[in-house]
């Protein structure tokens, strides 16, 4: 039987066979794509799994070159250095390296399923994605993984210039509502660093190393000013200041602000000396001899302070360690998101205006800072209280 060439395939030099995968895997689109969108592929800014989420510098391993350079395209198609620039467009674009990262891992994931199915991945049939999301749902995959491979699955059907996307098909979203319905959409919370929990985590850390000190400015600013995980570990020295209020901390960049527009926000002076910011800032920069570059480094089992900028994982894992040390119930339950989270929460419970928890958070959506405050103020004014129970 002759073997299937999808039109992406074709441009990329790669041929489908009738059992799902290329002829040539270092051809592959779903393949070629998958690594240039994936973190290998993020200009150096790749990380390896070393010690507690060091991150590195990687070499660009770019999308190998298909056909030689000048080759027509067969059938008009567009030439394969034009699909190669689309695809690094599309890498380089507005999505965020944790969205390519999990995009990357999402495609490879459908075309592994199809290929144990024998159905073409690219361009797929609507009933093909339809069939995957329901196996996915009853793999146990929570309804917001869907959501993310489907919108993976349509990049790249529009990358490859088929336009609708498989995704957009009526079957399609019949088959997604219902899970949904079935799934709910609700996403798993981690649990919320509340102060008095962070005094426990803090507590753990060994200010007279430069691990604790460390961490200890890590938690306490990433609390402070509620960061996320991202933009805790892309702060350099000169984006946090000390004043006579506290630490003026510089966001040059962050989820909602791809282009870089850039946030101020303040965390005043501790009242406490354990769980003071601007004390443990002083002592790490101290004990770490940080004068330039990033804020917040890997450091050695030796104690030793490496070069390079600790990666977005590495905040999570300092934080459940710490759960871990303190002998918090379910260390699991934790993660970089709780010391945000925490914020909100803590601040709502102590009687903190909307607007200014929404300031410091940078929120943007009144529905999403009130599930906190909703979280922080249960047991204020509760009903319940007057029904004599």
């Amino acid at each position: 039987m002759p073997a299937l060439v999808c039109p992406l395939s074709r441009r990329l030099g790669g041929e489908l066979s009738t059992q799902g995968p290329c002829s040539n895997p270092a051809t592959c689109p779903i393949e070629a794509i998958a690594d240039y969108v994936g973190d290998a592929m993020d200009r150096g800014d790749a990380e390896r799994p070393q010690e507690l989420g060091e991150g590195s510098r990687g070499a660009d391993g770019g999308l190998p070159p298909a056909v030689p350079a000048g080759t027509a395209a067969p059938g008009g198609l567009a030439q394969p250095g034009e699909l190669l620039e689309a695809a690094r467009e599309f890498a380089q674009a507005a999505k965020s390296r944790a969205t390519r990262r999990a995009y990357a891992a999402d495609l490879r994931d459908f075309d592994a399923w199809c290929r144990g199915q024998g159905r073409a991945a690219l361009p797929a049939e609507p009933a093909t994605v339809a069939l995957y999301v329901t196996h996915l749902a009853r793999s146990g995959a929570a309804a917001a993984t869907i959501q993310r491979r489907l919108a993976a699955i349509s990049q790249v059907h529009q990358l490859a210039g088929h336009v609708p996307p498989p995704t957009a098909d009526w079957e399609v979203r019949q088959v997604v509502q219902g899970i949904r319905r079935r799934l709910g959409t609700a996403p798993a919370q981690k649990e919320a660093v509340l102060t008095a929990t962070l005094r426990r985590l803090v507590a753990t850390c060994d200010a007279s190393t430069r691990a604790g000190a460390r961490d200890r400015a890590l938690l306490l600013i990433g609390f402070g000013a509620a960061l996320r995980r991202s933009e805790l570990v892309a702060l350099d020295i000169e984006d946090v200041t000390e004043t006579d209020e506290g630490l003026r901390v510089r966001i040059r960049r962050s989820k909602t602000d791809p282009e870089g527009s850039g946030a101020e926000v303040g965390i005043v002076r501790g009242q406490h000396p354990d769980i003071d910011p601007v004390r443990a800032l002083r002592t790490w920069r101290e004990l770490g001899a940080i004068t330039s570059g990033p804020l917040f480094h890997p450091v050695t089992r030796a104690d030793t302070v490496r070069e390079g900028r600790l990666s977005d994982q590495a905040v999570a894992l300092i934080v459940r360690r710490a759960a871990e040390r303190a002998g918090l119930p379910d260390p699991e339950a934790f993660a970089g998101h709780s010391l945000r989270s925490g914020c909100a929460t803590q601040a709502a419970m102590e009687g903190a205006p909307e607007r200014a928890i929404m300031r410091q958070g940078r929120w943007r959506s009144t529905a999403t800072v009130r599930r906190y405050i909703h979280t922080g103020g249960l047991w204020q004014e509760n009903a319940s209280a007057w029904l004599g129970l």
